[in-house]
């Protein structure tokens, strides 16, 4: 280790990862890495990118759908869209879903179905950003690129005892990432130093007795590792409300819409409904007499509160209404809506 004496952080981590590595059913142990097993780039890549502000025990499912249902990047991008995006609803973030799609149809047009192996022409592929690109460039291709995730960062402040707050120490945690990450099994530290942080250097409690890091972590010597990483601390998140509207016609087909390819819920079907602010204006789709049903629902996204009035009314049999979608019962799969419509049609339902 460069900083802090004769201690050597990447052999120390990699044989503890040796020993305590966790199993996941994209991940290639590193028993049968050592073996010369290759991981495959489109399950670290879908792996990736389904993490992103999850956890992994919230994603094994969806991956093990994903991979079951499209084994390989090429059977992915010729995924129609609303399968995809019905697989992945629940998930949330769903322009990662639309992303998946752009960078999987990439690959499979503009690649011959291979992933680039290295960090700058993955950076160039839809939906890829900086840490995505090291992970894949690392964990896939075994390059020493420096991932910098929640779990890194926290581990790095610790060791180093930085108390400069997030996001703004940033480039410096990244700094002390790169001069420990190690030419040789780059791979397998890269998720070392991420198994770390989630089993072990955790947000809460960590359990330096048993980390294999215990004797070079300044923080542990000056007691602050309970403190760190420190953070800006963030706005509180604003309340927004709106309207949305369940139609139903005596065959149960349901008035539903598409929402615009941009934006929040880009793409997906949903009910149709009035914008998300303030005081937002009653927009029924046609002219009925709308009831409201009692109760309400309530979404939070990453950056505000959502609530949601519902009004429902009866479906004419010669309605034809202008860019929305009638949908016969046989035809519709609750699945196919985001978790927040999914509320609204639970609360329809049950009513």
């Amino acid at each position: 280790m460069r900083d802090t004496g004769e201690f050597d952080v990447s052999s120390e981590l990699l044989a503890w990862y040796d020993r305590h590595a966790r199993k996941m059913p994209w991940r290639v142990s590193p028993v049968d890495r050592a073996a010369g097993v290759r991981p495959d780039p489109y399950r670290v890549w879908l792996s990736e990118v389904m993490l992103q502000q999850t956890t992994v025990a919230a994603v094994r499912d969806y991956f093990m759908r994903f991979t079951t249902r499209w084994p390989t990047v090429q059977a992915l991008a010729a995924a129609p869209d609303d399968q995809v995006m019905g697989e992945w609803a629940g998930l949330g973030y769903y322009a990662r879903a639309r992303n998946l799609l752009k960078c999987a149809r990439a690959v499979a047009e503009d690649h011959d179905g291979i992933f680039p192996d290295t960090y700058d022409t993955l950076l160039d592929l839809p939906g890829i950003g900086p840490y995505t690109a090291a992970a894949i460039s690392a964990i896939a291709f075994d390059r020493p690129e420096t991932v910098l995730d929640g779990n890194v960062e926290r581990v790095m402040a610790r060791l180093y005892n930085i108390h400069d707050p997030l996001p703004g120490s940033k480039p410096a945690l990244k700094n002390k990432a790169a001069t420990l990450t190690p030419d040789v099994r780059p791979g397998d530290y890269a998720q070392a130093v991420m198994d770390l942080g989630a089993t072990i250097c955790t947000p809460k409690s960590p359990t330096c007795g048993i980390c294999p890091l215990r004797d070079p972590c300044l923080s542990r010597k000056a007691g602050t590792q309970a403190d760190l990483p420190r953070k800006t601390p963030k706005k509180p998140k604003p309340t927004r409300y709106g309207h949305v509207y369940i139609a139903q016609r005596n065959d149960a087909a349901l008035l539903l819409e598409r929402r615009p390819d941009k934006g929040l819920l880009g793409g997906m079907l949903g009910w149709p409904g009035s914008d998300w602010s303030d005081a937002p204006a009653e927009t029924p789709p046609f002219p009925a007499d709308w009831q409201a049903l009692p109760g309400e629902v309530r979404h939070t996204f990453t950056h505000f509160h959502l609530i949601l009035r519902i009004w429902t009314a009866p479906l004419p049999e010669d309605l034809a209404p202008n860019d929305l979608i009638i949908m016969d019962k046989h035809t519709f799969r609750p699945k196919v809506l985001p978790t927040v419509m999914r509320k609204a049609l639970d609360l329809w339902l049950g009513q």
